[in-house]
């Protein structure tokens, strides 16, 4: 029945904070960009190593929505990375600052959490 994750969806506060935060920090690349005109929307499309996995949404005045982990609804979106040490380095180097690392209890993996450009979590989770 189900196959894969298609996509994620996010609607953002500030487009170009929020198309800079995902391109140039979490270096995804741009599968396509388009200007709605009659919705006043961005839609831009994002891909990760080829593979599409982001939607990024503009819309006039969004109203915002809880974003710590714990909120209901979505908890976060979370990147299988190689060496969070790596990681770490680059979103320092991009003036992102990440929370400590933890240790998952039942892998014994690291991981930890930084927020995008409107504060949504994003888990980093070593493999």
């Amino acid at each position: 029945m189900l196959s894969r994750v298609h996509h994620i969806a996010i609607i953002c506060s500030d487009y170009e904070r929020a198309k800079k935060f995902y391109t140039e920090v979490l270096q995804l690349s741009v599968v396509r960009e388009v200007y709605r005109k009659e919705r006043d929307s961005y839609k831009l499309d994002l891909a990760l190593n080829g593979e599409y996995i982001i939607e990024l949404f503009s819309f006039p005045a969004p109203p915002p929505r809880p974003s710590r982990p714990e909120a209901q609804g979505l908890r976060h979106l979370a990147f299988a990375v190689e060496n969070l040490e790596t990681v770490l380095e680059h979103l320092k180097q991009h003036n992102v600052e990440a929370e400590p690392i933890r240790i998952d209890e039942f892998t014994n993996k690291r991981f930890t959490f930084i927020a995008d450009a409107d504060g949504l979590p994003i888990e980093f989770y070593e493999d």
